[in-house]
């Protein structure tokens, strides 16, 4: 506990951020649901497709929706990586 005291914030921060766990699952997802798109709200809006998501007994379906646009940015949807080590989902996130 005394090395932690003796570390600046931005050192903590940058050590404890680096410390993200990855849930790989064995199990392949299923295939995605047939969802049908409500009305566009704004012209900015994007559409954030369903996705199977792992509960960490099972997968359940998280249901796709409407998200407001960021600026000069795009959306890249989140997909499930087939690894060595089992699937990982990557979540989506805005590009500039």
């Amino acid at each position: 506990m005394r090395v932690l005291k003796t570390l600046s914030p931005f050192l903590l921060a940058l050590f404890l951020g680096g410390c993200s766990t990855v849930a790989y699952v064995p199990a392949t997802p299923p295939s995605a649901k047939v969802e049908v798109r409500t009305a566009r709200p704004g012209p900015r809006h994007v559409w954030v497709k369903g996705h199977w998501k792992w509960n960490g007994h099972r997968y359940v379906w998280v249901k796709g929706h409407w998200v407001k646009g960021k600026r000069n940015a795009r959306w890249l949807a989140g997909h499930w990586k087939n690894t060595p080590r089992g699937h990982v989902w990557v979540p989506g996130h805005w590009k500039r």
